[in-house]
């Protein structure tokens, strides 16, 4: 049986995957709304994969023996003034997350739970991976706006991306 702390820490981290795959799914429909198939179709995958992490949660604690509960997620914004406001806050909201993934580690570490402590290390990596991908877009659309072209080459870029990654 799971400690009652973790799981509830656990829960909560559901809810924030969640949110973070309302919010991208958030994004990916103001950029089909803006005529950027490719920002769309990348937020979709990201939403899918938060949707994943969720999931993984959700049956770690099943398979633990504990209690999955769920909890209301906010609204998310719905839209942007510039593609790199969604890119810098899908990079702040990415940086939160890790955060939220540290205080869970720090939760099941004080608890003696070494069995989440294992199975979030998954987690921590996946978030470095997160933070990665998200400055490297923003780096990016800061480039393209400092010399005003390319953006449609990075949408056509970013529309490439498969679901296996």
């Amino acid at each position: 049986m799971i400690n009652s702390n973790v799981q509830e820490a656990i829960n909560q981290q559901i809810k924030n995957e969640l949110y973070s795959a309302y919010l991208y799914l958030a994004m990916s429909a103001h950029f089909e709304a803006t005529n950027l198939p490719g920002f769309a179709h990348w937020f979709r995958l990201q939403s899918n994969e938060e949707v994943e992490h969720a999931m993984k949660l959700f049956d770690y604690l099943n398979d633990r023996g504990g209690r999955v509960e769920l909890y209301a997620i906010d609204k998310p914004p719905n839209s942007w003034a510039s593609n790199l406001a969604a890119f810098e806050q899908a990079l702040q909201h990415e940086q939160k997350v890790t955060g939220l993934i540290y205080k869970l580690y720090e939760t099941a570490l004080n608890e003696n739970d070494y069995a989440t402590q294992v199975m979030l290390q998954w987690f921590i990596d996946e978030q470095v991976e997160e933070e990665k991908n998200a400055t490297q877009i923003v780096e990016q659309l800061k480039l393209i706006e400092e010399r005003g072209t390319a953006v449609l080459f990075l949408d056509k870029q970013l529309g490439k991306r498969s679901g296996e990654e």
